[in-house]
Formats: C-alpha cells, structure tokens, sequence
C-alpha cells in the first residue's frame, strides 16, 4: 500500500426531506445565493421550487446561472465567476448532477481571479481560493459532491480538462434520494457505469492495498445490484439510496486510499467528449470493456480473476484465464442489459480520428498507469470500439 494524506471537508447531509435544511445550512453563508442548475429538470419536478421557497424563508437573495449542459463549458464559468462579482455572491449552490456541481467549482474559483478561469483548467495558473460551494445532489454518478474536482470543457480548443484546488471542495452536500426518483433511465444507467468506471481507475492497480480492494468490491457489487433495480423501479427508495452513496464514496477518497489511479479511460473519454459532445458515461462504456480486454495479460491475470470471482461471481476455476475472460464479458453483458452503448457507432461517431485521438492520448508517450499504453496500443482499442 502506497502512503497517503486524506482529509475530506464536505459534510454530507444524507436521507429523504433533508433538501429542506438548504435555506438555513446557507444562511450560514451569508445573503447572496448563485444558484446554479442546468435546463428543465429541476422545474418539472418541483425541486426547483422547493430551494426557492427555503432560502426565502431565510430572507436569502437568489441570483440564478440556469442552463449548465452536461459537458459543462468554459464560457458558463466565466459567466457565472462575473454574476459572483456583480452581486457579491457569498455561496455557490449547485442544484443538480456532476456537470453543475463541476461548474460550480470552476465559478466559485473563477469569482476571485482577475483572469480568464481557462487559466486553471489549462494548468497555467493554479486558483488561491474560491467562495464557498454547496450541492443539492439530483444524479448518482460522477461523485462531485464529496471532492474537489471538475471536468470542464472549451469546444474552441477540442479540450476537456479536469482540474480541482484545496479550495473547491463543496462546505456541505445534501443527499437526498427522492431528488432522483426522476431522473430518466439512460441518465440513471449513466450514473451506474460512471461510478463503476471510478472504482475500476483505482482497482486496477498493481499497488497492493487488500482492504481497499475490498471497498472497491464492495461499491462494484452494490451498484450492479442495485441499478437494474432502480432502472426497473424509479422509486425504489432503497435502491436509489444505495446508488447515490456508493457513487459518492467512488470518488469522495475511499476508492483510492494507498493505490494509484489508472487514467486511461477518463483521460481518453474526454477526449472523445471535447471532439463529440457525447454523454460522459456513454464514452466509458464504449472504452472500458475494450481497455479490459486489451490489458488482460499473465501479468494482469491475478486482478482480473479477483474481478471477476469477487464482483461478478464467476466460479473459481484452475483455469484462470478462462474465469478472468467470463469477468470482462461480464461486463459486456451487463452494459448491454442496462442498454449502454458499446461501440462509436452507437453514439452516431461514424469515422472518427483514430490517428489523431491515439497520438493526443498519448502525447506524453504512453498513458495508463497499471499498464501503460502507447500510441499503436490506444489506436487498437479505438478500432475495436468503432
């Protein structure tokens, strides 16, 4: 197990009605609330009204940053950091899924920068603090109510970069599963192979951490247990509860604890993102199962047999290979049954840039860091995904 330094800042408000505590965990920030949120859903389902009436209640003023898209872009941070100056904005609420709450943090950091927020997500300057943020939580998935990360896209330069700072973890999330009752099985299939894809960057490792691979197990086994069921019963309380913690604590800094992070499927999906404005979760399932399949070696057997026996339940056999190959196909099927896409051509990217997405996957020679794959590696695994 390799050393670590952990400390996670974000109290976690979790359970059914506690969405009503808003106005006066807020309060607590001051007077002048940004809300933001992304098109229609919280609207229709009422949420929106519910936060409204709250931070009403405590005599808040509510500016608004409507409209985030799932790939959050780089001009909505630079919008909402000069809504935060104008009004002298004291919180930060995002009310809605990972795309919000990582735009949230890029607004939060950008309010208390004098210069282009892209500065951040391009690595040239680093933030020196940010305004306080929240979350009320809408979608299980992305697990950015409990870190300090965000993914933010600029479509001018076909970059979508990530990026976090001490300063932009959320003060306090709230986590109430009734707030996603509505959320559209795809979204919600999204959600289930997100969180899966954050587990698998860190259990796929050649560190040897044998209890976290056992949370690791156990966040993989509780999410393919409880998806189909949520994806069969949207209102399935116990279902939904189970599927929006484990997608918090994927990536929240349990998951993670003495091993190292492999990259190659997040990295290579936000490329296929900046160029295709492709739903994140679709570009995972599309690579993760050909990533699988292409690492898959004597050297990797030993972590794919454990996949496969521990989170799938694939029989113990002598012929280790064979059980580490069901694991992987496994996977396939479980895509397919939750109706994920699983080619390019599923998500309609019809002769892609294979060449060039290789050579900027690997513009730093090889990526992937359980096992590291080079430019003709990456284009191999693009071909099989078409």
């Amino acid at each position: 197990m390799k050393n670590f330094n952990f400390y996670n800042p974000t109290r976690i408000f979790f359970g059914k009605d506690e969405t009503d505590k808003i106005g006066k965990l807020s309060k607590q920030y001051g007077d002048n609330v940004l809300l933001v949120y992304g098109k229609t859903a919280i609207k229709r389902n009422g949420l929106y009204d519910r936060v409204i009436s709250r931070l009403k209640e405590e005599n808040i003023n509510v500016f608004e940053l409507p409209g985030i898209d799932p790939n959050p872009r780089i001009e909505s941070i630079r919008e909402g950091g000069e809504l935060c100056k104008k009004h002298k904005i004291d919180l930060v609420l995002a009310v809605g899924g990972g795309s919000v709450i990582d735009a949230s943090k890029g607004i939060a950091s950008a309010a208390l920068y004098d210069g282009d927020p892209w500065d951040f997500y391009s690595y040239k300057e680093e933030s020196k603090g940010a305004l306080p943020i929240a979350s009320i939580l809408t979608l299980s998935a992305t697990g950015s109510e409990m870190n300090a990360g965000s993914v933010v896209t600029n479509f001018a330069t076909k970059e979508k970069n990530g990026w976090g700072s001490p300063f932009t973890n959320p003060k306090f999330s709230i986590l109430d599963p009734v707030n996603t009752f509505s959320v559209s099985k795809h979204q919600t299939a999204c959600g289930i192979v997100d969180a899966l894809t954050h587990v698998y960057e860190f259990y796929f490792s050649s560190d040897q951490a044998y209890l976290n691979d056992r949370v690791c197990e156990s966040i993989m086994k509780t999410v393919i247990h409880f998806g189909p069921i949520a994806l069969k019963d949207p209102e399935n309380f116990e279902a939904r509860s189970n599927l929006m913690f484990s997608s918090t604590l994927a990536l929240n800094g349990l998951s993670g604890f003495g091993k190292t992070w492999d990259g190659f499927n997040h990295t290579t999906e936000h490329l296929l993102s900046a160029y295709y404005d492709i739903a994140h979760a679709d570009g995972l399932a599309i690579l993760a199962p050909h990533w699988m399949d292409k690492i898959l070696s004597k050297k990797t057997l030993n972590k794919f047999y454990e996949f496969a026996v521990n989170v799938w339940g694939v029989e113990e056999s002598e012929d280790k290979m064979s059980v580490a190959k069901e694991g992987i196909n496994r996977v396939y099927k479980f895509y397919e049954a939750i109706k994920m896409p699983l080619k390019l051509s599923d998500v309609e990217i019809i002769d892609p840039p294979l060449d060039e997405l290789a050579k900027r996957a690997t513009k730093n020679g090889t990526i992937g860091r359980y096992i590291n794959l080079d430019y003709s590696d990456v284009l191999d695994i693009l071909n099989k995904a078409l």
